[in-house]
């Protein structure tokens, strides 16, 4: 621990996790604790150019790999954990993505079988300029390039599931995992619920952009430092990630069909609003209809994963998510700047 309390935690290469749950923790973490986690991107790293087509440099099931899983204190099943994201800082001054052969959403994949070629597999190297904000696009066909907004985020974050399952890192579902939304940046607070004794918190696979969906599957992948501050919400359970912002909630669906995750997360949502103020499900239910926004997650993962988002100022006088966690852990993260 540092001086303000900071745990931070680097993991070696032989310490990377490419599950949830089935690990034993790599530290132990308290209600209220402020970690500093040092992520690697989903290639661990070997794809650092235009040659290191991911095919050949990495093997499955290697990919993905999350820094932990950190065992909470006092949380347990039933509880629900409340994680804010105070920080995302890319480690390197670059990025990569790419395609793959059947992976993405515009190709022929093993769940959508065609008799098209295989996807060319291709690598993408994105310069990263943070001081400027900015990450760029490079043609690898042409002389075209763009400067993008640099807007990092993480892109899977979760804890154990239950009934003594472990999940490969890949999938996203109510535990969390590769939720691949570009809403989890700095300032979001993510709700999971606790499955198993200690919860074993574990994130990685940041991303420096990402646009919504991740047609191709890949984002522009950076290793990060992420800074995160945590709090156990006792007897409340979360059947469905959560996520709230200063200005909106939001419920997170991981399902196939699409269609599904778009059902789970505003049948979520509209719950939620109905809790939080007291409205009739139908009202609440048209009130999201018509002033709500559902940005998709991914379409290429096992499951897909779509949101379901509404303003919190439409909401009449809604209570506070968890007696005001958010803004509570958000001016803790505060003090660290």
């Amino acid at each position: 621990m540092t001086a303000m309390d900071t745990i931070i935690y680097r993991p070696a290469r032989d310490e990377l996790a490419y599950t949830f749950g089935g690990r034993m923790p790599v530290a132990h973490v308290c209600s209220g604790d402020i970690l500093q986690v040092h992520t690697e991107d989903c290639f661990g790293g070997l794809v650092r150019g235009p040659a290191d087509l991911p095919s050949q440099v990495c093997r499955m099931p290697y990919l993905n790999p999350v820094s932990g899983p950190f065992f909470v204190e006092d949380a347990e099943p039933g509880d629900t954990l409340a994680i804010h994201l105070a920080a995302i800082t890319p480690a390197r001054d670059w990025g990569v993505s790419s395609t793959f052969p059947h992976f993405g959403a515009l190709t022929g994949t093993s769940q959508t079988a065609t008799l098209q070629p295989p996807l060319q597999e291709r690598v993408w190297v994105y310069d990263i300029d943070r001081q400027a904000g900015t990450v760029s696009f490079q043609a690898t066909a042409s002389g075209h390039s763009v400067d993008l907004p640099l807007d990092p985020m993480i892109g899977t974050i979760g804890v154990a599931p239950g009934g003594f399952e472990a999940r490969s890192t890949i999938v996203p579902d109510i535990h969390g995992g590769n939720l691949d939304t570009a809403e989890l940046r700095a300032g979001s607070t993510l709700y999971l619920g606790v499955n198993v004794h200690g919860a074993m918190l574990a994130l990685g696979d940041g991303h420096a952009r990402q646009g919504e969906g991740e047609a191709c599957g890949v984002g522009v992948e950076i290793a990060t430092t992420t800074t995160l501050v945590i709090e156990v919400i006792k007897g409340v359970p979360a059947v469905w990630p959560r996520l709230e912002t200063d200005r909106e909630i939001m419920s997170i669906g991981c399902a196939r069909p699409l269609e599904d995750a778009y059902r789970i997360a505003h049948r979520d949502l509209v719950a939620w609003t109905s809790q939080l103020t007291g409205l009739d499900d139908l009202d609440a239910y048209q009130l999201v209809s018509q002033a709500g926004r559902a940005p998709i997650g991914n379409v290429c993962d096992p499951n897909y994963t779509v949101l379901a988002a509404v303003d919190k100022e439409l909401l009449p006088q809604p209570r506070p998510v968890h007696e005001g966690v958010h803004a509570r852990l958000r001016q803790r993260a505060a003090g660290l700047r």
